[in-house]
């Protein structure tokens, strides 16, 4: 209906910062441009804009609502229709005498709804027809008849463009198009009845872009009305950019301002200053279904303005203090904790990619927070954007060294000469004290005049106003309020900070230095003269509007005051190269790390990284610098080309140099760093990770190229890597085999895999370990388990189950059942990174699976014409990528070919003899019998692959299995036979005898008797054994012990309502599965006395697999887990909370993702040492006060954006 382009489909060469100044005129800024361009279409003044990449919406001064949406080649065009129905009679032939239960002679597609050419109107006046009303005569893609005329036997049919002699009934369709004419000019939006608003708008806020799975095009535009009510707009889509209408959204309290991000983030502020999150914000629910409460960031004064963004909050309060919410993600839209930063502002705005401005409260001077990444969220330093406006007669650089005419109500200090008093990051009553600066005037002493506001904001001030002077007047530099929930930060109520004081020749002229984080603790400039007061009337909407009395209101060299700014629609990151900043006087020590890669010069950064890695062992090796060096110290180079999936759009592979560098140290130990070197717009640039901080090196399939990823720890929360690109396979794995190396020697990590290691095995099929420490299940503060290191084992597996006792076993995706010899390496490992025994040849085989889609039509029947909207003929299951027999090959050169196309008979849900599956359309729940509403079928074709590669594991032939499990014991445990139970790959239930430490392979099986096949086993703590049933009922294992090792007879379990289990993981004492719509449940009221328990109860959704430990530990392998870009599929989660009194625990911690698919802790045994909550105070305070290692400052560039695997 929509023609491409919409309001989505705006091709801009660059994109916009809007911006408001106080006497109501609306200017935008291009990130490739030098000046602020007014918007010399509106006529009136504007109190708030709210811009996207498409359009800007606005609130004039008369409180309604305005929309801008930019030019483009490609116009907004929406297609209506309607249809001309007739009837066949034998007196007049086809004529509009239709019979009393027909349809209208003028209606919708359907005939339900009365259409006639006058019942179309324009939306509004922003509208208008492109031409007049004409016969569509394509019918099907295909040309009719003149006339356009489509024939069926009666209403509602299947119609044909050709005439036939029982076509009793035709129509034809009519369109029009109409246009949105309004472009690149302010256009009002129909108002609505007056009991609908009842009154005026006051804040506005557009967001909702990027909402899960959200339809491209729609937004989300929420509105605060001057009575504290919010209002929805509904409706906004590419082919209506002004939307349909506003709908009222319930409330706790009244609301005074509000801001939507662009994914499910919605934050807004109440009258008395604490702030509401909404909940539930999703595709089927844009307005979402809750309110929750968060407390306003200080005690002592209110929060009045929030802005934000995709995974940040930023927050001003009363006394503009700035504040950060740290721990905000889409599964926690509340965060956990405030950070107050740096600077006071009226007001801040989040933008694309988190990127923050905000208008100083000060000279209210817009300003860009610089260094915001996605590794540091909170960046590092304010910066102003000092660009003249296309107005000034001249085009110097906006001084402010003075502000006369306009009215300013800051107090009148003297500034130094620069682009005016930046906010610094440090406290300014503290920088003041140690600068031994003046001390600011008390109210009385320097009064100010006062800004008159003629618009409704004077309203809101007013009340703030009477409100706030009962209370008192505040002195001038209000210390930040200390934050409970924030223990790492410096701050401290009247601490006095170290300043560093420059000298006139140094500050003069110059940007402010960064630091390197924002909590009030780095470095400093010279503050001179008194600080501003608290504005004598203190706005919760922080903004004041000017009445537009001059014509020239600044001076051709004075600094614009600004009232509101807006970068939704600003694209910009940490690579951007702007030109809105002044380019002298920026410190050396805060430049992009941009370098001549010489030898001279990459020495220093080299020495510098080398002394922070060696800090440690120089101190530890004080003491003996008497004894002589036993072991030289030594540095080795590896380095090479290879390609680096970039970032930043456009996203793309970029050739690099790679580099390893390792160094041994006098203690023997061994560390290291990757660099990967690349040129950004002609500039060389680097980026690098330390060895001992990479979490995994992962290889990734790729048709075209030689992949693999490397994962740290905060990149493992982002699910995001560093990805590259060999030149060829060999060199690929050679690096992988090294940095593997490398990572294990940093880590002190040699040999084969402990006992107590956890396995986990790709949807590729790799198999990697991790060794836990006795940390990771601790209480209450587990490590995280983003911070696991996991290294690869050979082989090829589809799932592994293991104990403490150092018995693993594994099945192959051909189900060959495979026993773990001890080793390590094989595979890619090879020479000293791999074990000279016990590795042995592996093969694995599995089927490629293709579709073969079909459309009936009534003439041919089933043929292979579909649709124009249809999926491909031959595709995939998701039908979205097509798959024929000759273009699909094997998932990757390692694996060959070993038959031929065949039709695959065993389906879900069944086949017919030639084995196809039925369903009413694509997609749809397939069945295997074709009934009459049956229009489309296919058939799924399977193809047979090898691969063959080498690994610690030795068959355990002849019986294929679907499912293995073994006892969970603690590593003192002392068993004759471990207990093992599989399930066969045609669903028999068989217990392994004789499997031990030294024969994990164990001599027979013994088979199990059962009513129906099986296919999924699990035993547990005191010889608990469930199993799943192929129908999806549970099953409980009655008399299992060590004496009788297949037990007595199977007790029936209930499953959950409506549900189908599919998995089944026992621990100690708890039991979980999942079910076939991957929700995870508990079983509860598990007694020795009545080991099958009482009820289910539901824990999560989107659960993939579930694996119980010994300990009762609980780790998931989850789908839709939130991403820094998407979400992300096949992650391991941590169920965190985990205690004997809670086995249910209380929430998820999310470790390396996406793309596993298995994982197993049943061998992790390790349990956390006890203490006393006095003890842990005192090692919390301990670390408090103790000195950072400087490794802990060190600010790595990330790689942003990179590929998930």
């Amino acid at each position: 209906m929509f023609e491409s382009g919409g309001i989505k489909g705006c091709t801009m060469p660059s994109s916009l910062l809007w911006a408001v100044d106080v006497y109501g005129r609306v200017y935008s800024l291009s990130t490739a441009g030098q000046q602020w361009e007014q918007c010399r279409d509106a006529q009136l003044e504007f109190k708030r804009v709210t811009a996207v990449q498409q359009c800007c919406w606005g609130i004039a001064c008369d409180h309604q609502v305005y929309l801008n949406v930019h030019a483009s080649d490609v116009p907004i065009r929406y297609q209506e229709e309607t249809y001309e129905n007739q009837r066949w009679n034998p007196v007049d032939g086809f004529s509009d005498r239709l019979l009393p239960s027909d349809r209208w002679q003028w209606s919708d597609m359907t005939g339900l709804k009365h259409q006639t050419f006058e019942s179309f109107h324009l939306p509004s006046e922003n509208w208008e027809w492109e031409a007049d009303w004409y016969v569509d005569e394509n019918f099907g893609g295909e040309l009719t008849e003149k006339g356009g005329w489509s024939y069926a036997i009666d209403f509602p049919a299947s119609y044909t463009k050709d005439k036939k002699w029982n076509s009793c009934v035709r129509r034809r369709r009519w369109i029009r198009y109409r246009r949105y004419k309004a472009r690149d000019a302010w256009a009002k939006i129909p108002s609505e009845e007056p009991r609908q608003l009842p009154d005026p708008f006051n804040d506005i806020s557009c967001g909702g872009w990027e909402i899960s799975d959200e339809p491209q095009g729609r937004l989300s535009l929420w509105a605060v009305s001057l009575q504290g009510k919010v209002w929805f707009r509904d409706g906004i889509e590419h082919h209506n950019p002004e939307g349909l209408g506003w709908e009222e959204v319930q409330l706790p309290g009244e609301v005074v301002q509000i801001s939507c991000g662009p994914g499910d983030l919605l934050w807004a502020v109440l009258w008395e200053g604490q702030l509401l999150v909404r909940e539930g914000i999703g595709r089927d629910c844009p307005k979402g279904s809750s309110w929750v409460v968060v407390e306003s960031p200080s005690s002592e004064v209110g929060a009045i303005h929030v802005a934000v963004g995709v995974n940040v909050v930023w927050a001003v309060t009363k006394d503009h203090k700035v504040w950060f919410r740290r721990g905000i993600n889409s599964h926690n839209p509340c965060g956990s904790g405030w950070i107050g930063m740096v600077g006071e502002m009226v007001m801040i705005n989040v933008g694309l990619n988190d990127q923050v401005w905000g208008i100083s409260r000060e000279d209210r001077a817009v300003y860009f927070r610089q260094g915001v990444t996605t590794s540091e969220l909170s960046g590092k330093t304010w910066k102003a954007v000092s660009v003249p406006r296309d107005g000034d007669r001249s085009h110097s650089s906006a001084s402010t060294s003075s502000l006369p005419s306009a009215g300013c109500f800051f107090s009148g200090e003297v500034r130094v000469q620069s682009q005016g008093s930046v906010p610094s990051d440090v406290d300014s009553e503290t920088e003041r004290a140690s600068a031994g600066g003046p001390t600011s005037p008390k109210p009385e002493d320097a009064p100010k005049p006062r800004i008159p506001k003629v618009t409704s904001d004077s309203f809101i001030s007013e009340l703030v106003s009477d409100r706030e002077s009962q209370l008192g007047k505040r002195d001038g530099g209000t210390a930040v309020a200390s934050i409970q929930e924030e223990e790492q930060g410096g701050e401290q109520e009247g601490k006095v900070l170290p300043a560093l004081v420059l000298s006139p020749s140094q500050s003069g002229g110059q940007d402010p230095q960064w630091s390197n984080v924002d909590l009030e603790e780095a470095q400093t400039h010279q503050a001179v003269g008194p600080a501003s007061d608290t504005a004598e009337t203190s706005s919760l909407s922080s903004v004041a509007t000017y009445n537009l009395g001059l014509e020239e209101p600044y001076g051709s060299d004075e600094h614009p005051l600004w009232a509101w700014v807006s970068g939704g629609g600003c694209t910009v990151d940490s690579h951007s190269q702007l030109n809105w900043f002044s380019s002298s006087g920026i410190s050396s020590s805060v430049q992009s790390m941009s370098l001549s890669i010489s030898p001279a010069q990459t020495a220093a950064w080299r020495k510098q990284i080398f002394e922070q890695l060696n800090e440690r062992s120089k101190r530890e090796m004080e003491n003996f610098k008497h004894y002589e060096q036993a072991i030289e110290q030594s540095v080795w180079v590896k380095k090479g080309t290879m390609q680096w999936w970039r970032d930043w759009k456009p996203h793309k592979w970029v050739d690099v140099r790679f580099a390893l560098e390792q160094f041994s140290g006098t203690d023997g130990n061994k560390d290291g760093i990757l660099f990967i070197y690349y040129t950004f717009n002609e500039e060389k640039k680097y980026l690098h990770a330390f060895v001992n901080e990479v979490t995994i090196l992962v290889p990734v399939l790729n048709d075209s190229k030689h992949t693999f990823a490397i994962y740290t720890a905060d990149r493992t929360k982002q699910r995001w890597p560093i990805r590259l690109a060999a030149p060829t396979e060999l060199e690929m794995y050679d690096w992988l085999a090294l940095l593997s190396v490398s990572c294990c020697d940093s880590r002190g990590i040699q040999g084969p895999p402990s006992r107590q290691a956890i396995w986990s095995i790709t949807c590729k099929g790799d198999i990697f370990v991790s060794e836990p420490l006795a940390s990771l299940e601790a209480s209450p503060y587990p490590t995280p388990c983003d911070q696991m290191f996991w290294r690869q084992i050979g082989g090829h597996l589809r799932t592994v189950e293991c104990n403490s006792v150092g018995v693993v076993w594994g099945i192959g995706y051909d189900h060959t059942a495979w026993a773990y010899t001890g080793g390590y390496g094989g595979g890619f490992f090879q020479g000293l990174t791999s074990s000279t025994d016990n590795i042995y040849t592996q093969t694995d085989v599995k089927s490629v699976y293709i579709y073969e889609n079909q459309r009936w039509n009534p003439v041919t029947g089933y043929t292979n014409r579909g649709l124009p909207t249809d999926r491909y003929m031959w595709s995939d299951a998701s039908g979205l990528q097509e798959c024929t027999k000759t273009n699909t090959k094997p998932p990757s050169p390692h694996w060959t070919w070993v038959s031929d196309w065949t039709i695959d008979y065993s389906v879900s849900g069944g086949t017919d003899r030639e084995g196809w599956q039925y369903a009413a359309d694509f997609p749809a729940t397939y069945h295997g019998n074709k009934t009459l509403k049956d229009f489309v079928r296919r058939r799924r074709w399977a193809r047979k692959c090898k691969l063959t590669t080498t690994g610690p594991w030795l068959e355990v032939p002849p019986i294929s299995l679907s499912d293995v499990t073994l006892l969970p014991c603690m590593a003192v445990a002392k068993l004759e036979h471990v207990p093992l139970w599989a399930i066969s790959n045609k669903g028999d239930v068989l217990c392994r005898l004789e499997v031990t430490t030294e024969a994990p392979a164990g001599t027979s099986w013994l088979h199990v008797g059962t009513d129906q096949p099986f296919k999924s086993i699990s035993i547990g703590g005191a010889h608990q054994v469930w199993a799943i049933a192929r129908d999806g009922s549970a099953f409980y294992r009655g008399s299992v012990s060590a004496q009788n090792p297949a037990g007595d007879c199977w007790y029936h379990i209930p499953s959950p309502p409506r549900q189908k289990l599919k998995q089944v993981s026992v621990g100690r004492t708890s039991v979980y599965t999942v079910d076939e719509n991957g929700n995870l449940w508990y079983r509860q009221g598990l007694t020795p006395s009545y080991p099958q328990g009482s009820t289910w109860e539901h824990i999560s959704n989107n659960v993939r697999k579930v694996s119980v430990g010994p300990l009762d530990q609980v780790w998931i392998i989850a789908d839709k887990v939130q991403g820094s870009h998407s979400l992300s599929c096949g992650t391991v989660c941590h169920r965190l909370g985990v205690q004997p009194m809670e086995p249910k625990g209380q929430s998820w911690d999310y470790g390396i993702g996406g793309g596993w698919d298995h994982i197993t802790v049943r061998g992790n045994s390790l349990e956390a040492a006890r203490f006393s909550m006095s003890a842990l105070a005192d090692s919390m305070a301990a670390t408090r006060t103790a000195p950072r290692s400087p490794l802990a400052l060190r600010s790595q560039e990330m790689n942003g954006n990179a590929v998930s695997c």
